[in-house]
């Protein structure tokens, strides 16, 4: 039995999550509404305040849906309760960032700005010029648009420069020593 897909969910008062048959949910919360197609070996049960995510048979795909499916359930509860995050700084002489309206605007050394709407669902926040913060209520959405934006202008290895998400640690590289050339 899958350690993770046996555990319950628990759903917080606010919360309220609607089963159609035994493989669509739709939960919606004080943050927004999220609903998912669930594959057809996994079934739900809500009992009380608490929703049972179980398998049909003892197949090996059900077994590997059976812990994904209670995974992405319980991200949408905690969405739609507590909404999610991704921070992200830049690192770089002159780089900053900038939300004009809803989009967000980036100079990272280009000769242009770069601009990134944000999808439905998903908001811009800056802080001190250089730290970005994506938030929403959709998991899997949030992490597409930071790494969307860590896309536009990925660290460097030899000065570190460019748009990282916070504390990640990028792998620095020696460059060249120009000594030893030809006589």
């Amino acid at each position: 039995m899958s350690r993770i897909g046996k555990r319950p969910i628990s759903v917080p008062a606010k919360v309220q999550v609607i089963i159609n048959g035994t493989n669509n949910i739709v939960v919606k919360g004080p943050k927004g509404e999220l609903s998912r197609q669930l594959p057809v070996n996994i079934n739900l049960s809500q009992e009380g305040e608490l929703l049972m995510v179980n398998r049909r048979d003892d197949t090996r795909q059900s077994r590997q849906l059976h812990g994904l499916c209670r995974t992405l359930v319980a991200n949408m509860v905690e969405g739609v309760s507590q909404g999610f995050q991704r921070r992200l700084e830049i690192i770089g002489v002159g780089y900053r960032a900038q939300v004009q309206g809803k989009s967000l605007v980036l100079n990272i050394g280009y000769s242009h700005q770069v601009q990134i709407a944000p999808p439905e669902g998903v908001e811009f926040a800056v802080e001190n010029n250089t730290n970005v913060i994506v938030s929403g209520y959709d998991k899997e959405l949030v992490g597409n648009t930071a790494a969307k934006i860590r896309g536009v202008r990925p660290p460097e290895p030899y000065k570190g420069k460019g748009i990282r998400y916070l504390g990640e640690t990028i792998r620095r590289k020696a460059g060249k020593t120009g000594k030893g050339g030809k006589k």
